[in-house]
């Protein structure tokens, strides 16, 4: 749902009548200055091809002692955008409840929402385009319909959700020397189709994991291919497990396939 559309739902005809009018005609707007926004916990957002997922969204904002922040008083809503300047009318992704606040002083108040994102539906729903860096504001409205946003509150980057299918070293065991053939494929979120699509020319880590140690050593790096299939060749040397590893993208989550042990005769 548009920014603009969630506020005039949540307060009412006022809010409506705000928006309607040019700025010097409308209710005063309230006196909050948004500060210490974090979005899902600091994390990025990571969307799986269908579904909803939600984020967690925590402010905090300072008012003017003579601002009511009563529920029934004013309602602050939390909302991405793009470009340096905040345009609401061009907002699609936002919380669709106001936040819940807590006094905590008598001119600071804590609040916290959840922003649904969904790959279905009108409200919210996700473009493939959207798996990037994100401003966050919050716009805050009073039962006077007067209102305020607050852009440049701190970044929130959405990401494809990625999948690695369990690692195939063959053939198994194998003679000390001979070459091992190891296969896997690399697919992410399309949130257009709504199914998992092949990530073509990715770079994965093949990485290996010598019996008796922890750690896994990237052997080297392999391209995905058409359908994001990744098929390479290593010496056998010694046994322990072979594994892909993704380490992610500006707009992909990292992934690491499930690994397969070789034994070295």
């Amino acid at each position: 749902m548009r920014i603009r559309a969630t506020v005039a739902a949540v307060t009412g005809a006022l809010a409506i009548s705000a928006f309607a009018v040019p700025a010097a005609q409308a209710a005063t707007a309230p006196d909050v200055t948004f500060t210490k926004v974090t979005v899902n916990n600091g994390k990025p957002i990571v969307v799986r091809a269908t579904g909803t997922t939600s984020v967690p969204v925590t402010y905090t904002f300072k008012h003017g002692a003579g601002q009511s922040i009563g529920q029934n008083k004013l309602v602050t809503l939390p909302f991405f955008y793009v470009g340096s300047t905040v345009d609401l009318d061009k907002v699609r992704l936002g919380a669709d409840d106001p936040g819940t606040c807590t006094a905590t002083s008598s001119t600071v108040a804590s609040c916290k929402v959840v922003i649904n994102l969904h790959t279905t539906g009108d409200d919210n729903r996700l473009l493939n385009t959207d798996a990037r860096k994100w401003n966050v504001g919050v716009v805050a409205v009073t039962d006077q319909g007067g209102f305020k946003s607050q852009g440049g509150l701190g970044l929130a980057q959405i990401k494809f959700h990625s999948k690695l299918s369990t690692t195939d070293a063959t053939p198994e065991p194998v003679k000390k020397g001979a070459t091992i053939t190891v296969k896997g494929t690399l697919t992410r979120a399309n949130w257009k189709t709504r199914k998992y699509e092949g990530y073509v020319n990715a770079p994965v880590a093949l990485q290996f994991q010598k019996k008796g140690t922890s750690a896994f050593v990237t052997v080297k790096t392999v391209k995905a291919g058409a359908a994001g299939v990744l098929k390479t060749t290593v010496k056998a040397t010694v046994d322990g497990t072979y594994r892909y590893a993704f380490t992610g993208s500006t707009t992909t989550a990292p992934v690491a396939a499930a690994g397969d042990y070789v034994d070295v005769k």
